[in-house]
């Protein structure tokens, strides 16, 4: 199985749970994870604004993030941003898809990433829910383990409550994670 590139836009990476599953499917060489600097530094800034983590507490988790993943980062120069023709304020995201040859941008905000700007591109803009249920379809077994994992790690936290936690935001994932565990 080959293992393709995605760039995470930074509103992905402000839910802790979707985040998680996200980080634990990359790390299982689900998919190859990529960002920018610019991206990061949306990431502190938009954790920080909305008073989720302090400036050392967001600083301290990008660097994890880098460590974990040090192959991520992308260069992504002035120019290649300049020429992309999506939302202004997501063009560094387009930029960063191209320059790690990424075909998909996991972003909540599909809006500033319409088709029509990105098709030529050969690139896709997918919530979340799609892109967990693209990798559900491919390795059902692998990604259970990693929710199962996951509320382990979380102490106080059943696999269930996980499961309710995330339904709000990856939906389908979780009916097609529930539907499959009931039928097993």
């Amino acid at each position: 199985m080959a293992v393709f590139p995605v760039v995470v836009d930074a509103c992905v990476f402000y839910n802790a749970s979707v985040r998680d599953t996200l980080l634990r499917a990359a790390e299982y060489g689900l998919y190859r994870l990529h960002w920018s600097q610019k991206i990061l530094d949306e990431t502190i800034k938009n954790l920080i604004e909305d008073g989720r983590m302090n400036l050392k507490q967001a600083e301290y988790f990008v660097g994890e993030l880098s460590n974990a993943f040090p192959e991520a980062m992308v260069p992504v120069t002035d120019e290649i941003i300049t020429v992309m023709k999506n939302e202004p304020k997501d063009r560094h995201v387009v930029a960063a898809a191209v320059s790690s040859s990424a075909q998909v941008i996991v972003t909540f905000n599909t809006d500033d990433f319409k088709p029509d700007h990105l098709g030529s591109l050969n690139i896709e803009a997918q919530k979340p829910d799609v892109f967990l249920l693209h990798l559900f379809g491919r390795q059902p077994q692998v990604m259970i383990r990693i929710l199962l994992e996951q509320a382990e790690d979380l102490d106080g936290v059943t696999f269930d409550q996980l499961l309710t936690a995330m339904q709000r935001h990856v939906p389908r994932f979780i009916v097609a994670i529930r539907t499959h565990m009931s039928a097993n």
